[in-house]
């Protein structure tokens, strides 16, 4: 059975529009609600980013909750990550976050945690959607939820950060741009690495509702890359609006993306002994990553493009290192969700014991040209299945054998349709992307 409303990372869209409206979260959290305290009383946190629109459903949803008799918490702004560790420390049964990541601020979106800080399983998510087609009935008036504030959680979530590194490990003589996109990590990011003993410079720690993620941040590394080579830094750290992803950039002002970081993070723990198994990365996971993993004879596998899909092949085969090229990385040793805060102190790790540079680090693996191209169509995955596009990825595939690789997949957060070609002539690998992503644009207009 499909789900209706969740995607690959809970439900996402446009503010004021379905389903991203007061009426619709308001029925969400009742129906959460619902699904949750039927064992019970149950307690529930909520978190947010930075965006405007935060506030707004942050109120609908303590409301829908506790018209169904649940208890909530409210975190007001903190990363994603630091909601899946303090719904696991507070034994809260929930935890709800409202972000839409990297996307811009006019989108919104609420995601879940379960009791142990993982993405809610298919099975209640279904349920939830289930609830949703029910009729919505408030709880008697001595049975309603009530709320209250934890005003402390950023000090608590600063500290598991910080708690993730030896004790003794020392950020001294480092000096370190970041970039904070804006968004949830604003207030938390710099303590961490101030504490820690390293020289920071910040951006993007300006929050007004409006401008998350608006040229910085992980999607936009530009900005942190003209400061670190403005101010001589050693290294630049870019999250995203929500705090779950990290892009770095080394002292020339070079991007570092999510699958070198994997390199650097991996190679660092293959050489202590931390390791732990092997590496998955995704469908998307550039080539350049599985080939120098073979030559250091570290075992790699490829999930679908989701962390949730990243954290369920990591689980089956007991490893414990795994992330995407968006730099959604997840140490499931340490975390139970991609953390940016956490996968950056993994790799200054590196860089510390190492006493080498980022950009040394990283030569150990050499990227394969990669382009992608996103085409905006009102229903991916229907366009995506077309036997038009579905014949000339098999033709382009067909072209590329063994110098490359095509994929054209549905964006499970965007309506998008993305056409990602790699190969070994950065020409050809356009020239082919582009005239995809055009066929794409055809069969979706025609279809």
């Amino acid at each position: 059975m499909g789900r209706k409303y969740f995607g690959t990372d809970g439900i996402r869209g446009r503010v004021g529009q379905h389903p991203i409206t007061p009426e619709f979260c308001l029925r969400l959290a009742w129906a959460v609600g619902k699904v949750f305290s039927r064992q019970g009383n149950c307690h529930i946190l909520i978190g947010k980013d930075t965006r405007i629109s935060g506030y707004m459903l942050e109120s609908v949803l303590e409301s829908g909750l506790a018209s169904a008799g649940a208890n909530v918490s409210l975190l007001t702004v903190m990363p994603t990550p630091a909601i899946a560790y303090l719904t696991r420390t507070l034994g809260a049964d929930a935890g709800i976050v409202i972000s839409a990541s990297h996307n811009a601020y006019f989108d919104n979106g609420i995601k879940f945690f379960d009791a142990d800080g993982n993405k809610l399983g298919d099975d209640i998510e279904l349920e939830i959607e289930a609830q949703l087609e029910q009729e919505m009935v408030c709880v008697d008036s001595d049975r309603l939820g009530r709320a209250a504030r934890i005003d402390d959680a950023p000090g608590r979530y600063i500290e598991f950060c910080k708690a993730t590194v030896s004790r003794g490990f020392r950020l001294n003589g480092l000096k370190v741009v970041l970039d904070c996109a804006n968004g949830a990590t604003y207030h938390v990011a710099p303590r961490v690495f101030e504490e820690l003993g390293a020289d920071i410079e910040v951006i993007g720690v300006s929050p007004n509702g409006v401008n998350i993620n608006d040229g910085c941040g992980s999607t936009h590394p530009d900005s942190v890359a003209e400061k670190v080579v403005t101010v001589g830094a050693d290294l630049g750290i870019a999250f995203d609006g929500d705090g779950d992803r990290v892009i770095m950039v080394d002292a020339r002002g070079e991007v570092v993306d999510g699958d070198e970081l994997l390199y650097v993070i991996a190679k660092h723990r293959d050489l202590t002994g931390n390791l732990q198994g092997g590496v998955v990365g995704t469908v998307m996971t550039n080539f350049g990553l599985e080939r120098a993993l073979e030559e250091a004879r570290i075992p790699f596998a490829r999930a679908q493009v989701g962390d949730r899909y990243v954290l369920e092949m990591l689980k089956s085969k007991g490893w414990v290192v795994g992330g995407e090229s968006s730099g959604h990385i997840i140490c499931l040793d340490l975390t139970t969700t991609g953390d940016a805060i956490v996968a950056a102190l993994q790799v200054l790790i590196a860089v510390v014991e190492s006493g080498r540079s980022l950009t040394e680090l990283k030569k150990g693996m050499t990227k394969m040209p990669q382009v992608m191209v996103d085409v905006r169509v009102d229903e991916p995955g229907a366009v995506a299945t077309l036997v038009g596009v579905t014949q000339a990825v098999q033709a382009t595939t067909e072209r590329l054998r063994g110098r490359g690789r095509v994929l054209v997949r549905p964006s499970g957060t965007e309506p998008v349709v993305r056409v990602m070609v790699e190969g070994e002539d950065r020409s050809e690998v356009t020239a082919i992307a582009e005239d995809l992503a055009e066929l794409v644009k055809r069969e979706a207009a025609t279809s």
